[in-house]
């Protein structure tokens, strides 16, 4: 299955919302799963994002909705990225060489 990792960062409401209900994480861990995404890891970070996700989902459509959910309750901006394996890479590119 695909792999995406997931670049968040919280707004003033986002940031007032962990604050006071750190426990809100793992409900958003637990809605994701319920919309088909597995949650592979988890990290709050230092610098330009306050978290790092790593997603993995049948596809862009699943991981769309989930983001789109997410981001629509107003606490975070999110910026998906599709992830590739080495291995994944170099077996596209040699299909496009030929």
């Amino acid at each position: 299955m695909p792999v995406y990792i997931a670049l968040t960062r919280l707004n003033e409401v986002g940031r007032e919302a962990v604050k006071t209900s750190p426990r809100k994480i793992k409900a958003n861990k637990a809605a994701l799963e319920a919309m088909g995404v597995k949650v592979l890891g988890q990290y709050i970070t230092l610098g330009r994002y306050d978290f790092i996700n790593i997603f993995e989902a049948k596809n862009e459509e699943t991981i769309l909705k989930a983001a789109v959910n997410l981001s629509g309750k107003g606490i975070a901006h999110t910026e998906t990225l599709v992830a590739l394996t080495i291995d994944e890479y170099l077996k596209i590119g040699k299909k496009r060489t030929r």
